[in-house]
């Protein structure tokens, strides 16, 4: 691993021993992208990819006739200055002109990585592990400096970039447009694969081959959304699972994003990342700085499997922090889908006794414990705790819950507001609302305006009194609602373009507060299921509730779809009832078991209300769960069959030393007299005899080349499993060859 600088051609190049990032000064003095991929020498210069030539209608600089921006590959580019595609930042200064020219003008090396102000980022544990390289860059005219940070790790195919843009003039300037990454490519010979969908349905893999013009996606929505996820991935159009070249871009933020490719018609592909433009803007005074968020650059050359096991393991190990790093989750019990807001005390100590004798670790109470919270029409703002249904308050529930010798955790939804509240009516200019317009409402709930630091400390203050006086293990975090009507009512005119950024600072800089004030709780974040899914909310919370679809068959596509870029670790996964709240589907409890457990793990459902032999069930799911969970969250995730192609769908995790796996197969539709289908195993190793269930003792050659048999050829035909179905190997390696 390493930064070098070639000061005779200004040429840097990051590399480890996976992949290499090369740039250099242009004749301009702006900085060029050279080479992005596979680990190349470092000591090569390189000379070849910027396109030379007068063109017709191309704008050459008037020293260099042979150079002009347009055709050429750059690394934080400008409008109006020849390079007509789009730019990745815009700077309104006084006099009214956006034009700008970026120069190369000095640089720092060295060990490790700076934190971002206000900012989730990631991050080294000692400075060996990665090497940050600095590139300061001047517009002498507009008085603007921007600093373009890029940090190369150790471990990980990975590069991480950001900019910081600076007023060092006089006068005030206005950001319009700061994005956090540009990235051109030499050719347009890529597919672009997005992940989509909207509640209950979410990240979807969508992939298209990318022609001239421009594919974008972006949340407009004041949080990262259901819609479309701020993560992307370019890849070769032969690329596979297993073989060929993929970039992965995962943008660390959560608030409204832009991810965008433009191919011209020259035959070179840009990639934008960053804070979406649309209603931004951010000015800056003398000496004044605007930092952007930071986007995760991943590459592979041996296809999407491997891109997604660096992306897991970088995000495990520098994204997420605290006491819940790379440590097994609780396996816990939530009353919703139980009793959503009707129940007392006694209600849920019955569930919560019920969960104990089940094995489950944590119990929680979901929404409905404060204010006059009876439905979803009031309470929301008022973090005091609803005596009728808990008359020893949340710290006497957390006691009972305890002595039965469980952990206890609450929900808790900081950044709305019902109308019906003691908050609202005592602050209505606290709630996002452009004057006198009519107000959006969405699950009859506001939007506190988190901009306001005021608005942040009145909801610290109130949470920190409740968390302060129970004994609380976990916090799930929701969030039920878009941003509609972005105005921050009683601020300036000129400040209504820094609302949503703030807005998201401000929601930041308030788990940063609860988690520094309460280290030992665990967070869980929750936007109607995975509507605020990203790399940003990682880091404050090390799990998310991945959907609020909750059924085993749709969550396989869900989870599937969310592992391209996100860690087993942070999908929040339950087992609920049946049939099946959203779908009104009724699948097998252990089949319902079979999916979730490639998760956090937990349960949503009265276990008083199921059978006997269910019951039986969840005791066994929970004593599996625990003997295999730190396989299950941490292991190496292989995607076998894709639940979006075949009727049958697969994938395994397997230990890092190669010593156990486990395999699911999941079965859509039965059909009579059907097929046999043999699943392929990856990650094991070929000169091993792995046992398979405790029954057949075979290699790992023949398990990854001949793979096993769907159904199982032990069974007769006939009695192959039904609709909706699964199956469950766990293989141990025995004896070495």
């Amino acid at each position: 691993m390493g930064i070098i600088f070639h000061e005779k051609e200004k040429q840097f190049h990051l590399f480890n021993s996976q992949v290499s990032y090369c740039m250099g000064v242009c004749p301009d003095g702006e900085l060029g992208q050279l080479y992005f991929g596979r680990k190349i020498n470092e000591n090569q210069k390189i000379t070849y990819t910027q396109t030379k030539g007068v063109r017709p209608l191309c704008c050459n600089l008037k020293e260099d006739e042979n150079y002009t921006k347009e055709l050429s590959m750059l690394e934080y580019p400008a409008f109006g200055n020849g390079d007509f595609r789009t730019p990745a930042y815009e700077i309104k200064q006084k006099n009214g002109s956006r034009v700008t020219n970026l120069i190369y003008k000095s640089h720092s090396i060295y060990n490790g990585k700076k934190p971002l102000n206000g900012l989730p980022a990631s991050y080294t544990n000692t400075d060996d592990e990665a090497t940050t390289l600095e590139i300061l860059c001047v517009d002498e005219v507009a008085k603007v400096e921007v600093t373009l940070f890029y940090t190369v790790w150790e471990k990980y195919p990975v590069i991480c970039r950001h900019a910081s843009i600076k007023n060092a003039g006089d006068e005030e300037v206005v950001l319009t447009k700061a994005l956090s990454l540009c990235l051109d490519l030499p050719d347009v010979e890529y597919n672009w694969m997005q992940f989509e969908g909207t509640w209950g349905r979410e990240r979807y893999p969508v992939e298209r081959s990318l022609s001239n013009g421009t594919t974008q996606i972006e949340s407009m929505r004041g949080h990262s959304s259901a819609n479309y996820n701020p993560f992307v991935i370019v890849k070769r159009k032969n690329t596979d699972e297993f073989m060929g070249e993929a970039i992965g871009l995962n943008f660390v933020y959560s608030g409204n994003f832009v991810a965008q490719s433009e191919a011209d018609t020259y035959g070179k592909l840009r990639i934008l990342m960053g804070i979406n433009p649309r209603w931004f803007e951010w000015p800056l005074a003398k000496d004044e700085s605007f930092e952007t968020p930071e986007v995760i650059i991943s590459y592979s050359n041996s296809g999407l499997n491997a891109l997604s096991q660096s992306i897991h393991g970088f995000m495990n190990n520098n994204i997420v922090r605290g006491k819940y790093k790379n440590t097994p989750r609780p396996i816990l019990l939530n009353n919703w889908e139980a009793t959503e807001m009707d129940f007392d005390e006694e209600k849920i100590l019955k569930i919560a006794k019920k969960g104990k004798e089940a094995g489950v670790e944590l119990f929680v109470l979901d929404d409905g414990w404060f204010g006059k919270r009876n439905d979803d029409y009031a309470g929301l703002g008022d973090w005091f705790v609803n005596t009728k249904k808990l008359p020893e308050g949340v710290k006497g529930l957390a006691k009972k819950v305890n002595d039965l010798g469980i952990k206890f955790g609450i929900w808790i939804e900081p950044e709305m507001v019902n109308e019906d509240s003691d908050l609202y009516r005592a602050h209505p200019d606290w709630v996002l609302a452009a004057p006198d317009r009519v107000r959006s409402l969405g699950r009859h709930q506001m939007v506190l305006d988190f901009s306001k630091k005021e608005v942040v400390d009145n909801i610290f203050d109130q949470l920190y009194a409740v968390f302060a006086d129970a004994n609380i293990s976990y916090i799930k975090w929701d969030m039920n609602r878009s941003i509609t009507e972005c105005y921050s009512q009683g601020a300036a005119a000129g400040v209504q373009g820094m609302v949503y950024h703030r807005y998201i600072l401000g929601v930041y800089s308030l788990y940063e507060r609860l988690i520094k004030a309460f280290p030992d709780i665990l967070f869980e974040s929750c936007a109607s299921g995975g509507s605020r899914f990203d790399a940003g909310i990682l880091y404050y919370a090390p799990q998310a509730w991945c959907s609020d679809d909750t059924d085993a068959h749709e969550r396989i596509k869900i989870q599937y779809g969310t592992s391209y870029g996100y860690p087993l670790s942070m999908v929040g996964a339950h087992v609920s009832a049946s049939p099946n709240l959203q779908t009104g589907r009724a699948i097998a409890i252990g089949d319902r078991a079979n999916i979730a457990c490639f998760g956090t793990f937990g349960y949503e459902l009265d276990l008083n209300e199921i059978s006997e032999a269910d019951f039986a069930q969840v005791k066994e799911q929970i004593k599996f769960m625990k003997e295999y969970r730190e396989l299950l969250q941490y292991g190496d995730l292989y995607r076998l069959e894709s639940p979006f192609k075949k009727n049958i769908s697969a994938w395994m995790v397997v230990s890092k030393d190669k010593s156990t796996a486990l395999v699911a197969v999941y079965k859509n539709l039965k059909s009579p007299n059907e097929g046999i289908v043999r699943i392929r195993l990856k990650g094991l190793d070929p000169n091993a005899v792995y046992t398979v269930d405790e029954k057949k003792e075979l290699y790992g050659d023949i398990l990854m080349e001949g793979g096993i048999q769907v159904p199982d050829g032990d069974k007769e035909w006939f009695f192959a499993d039904g609709d909706f179905t699964s199956s469950m190997y766990i293989l141990k390696k025995n004896v070495t060859k």
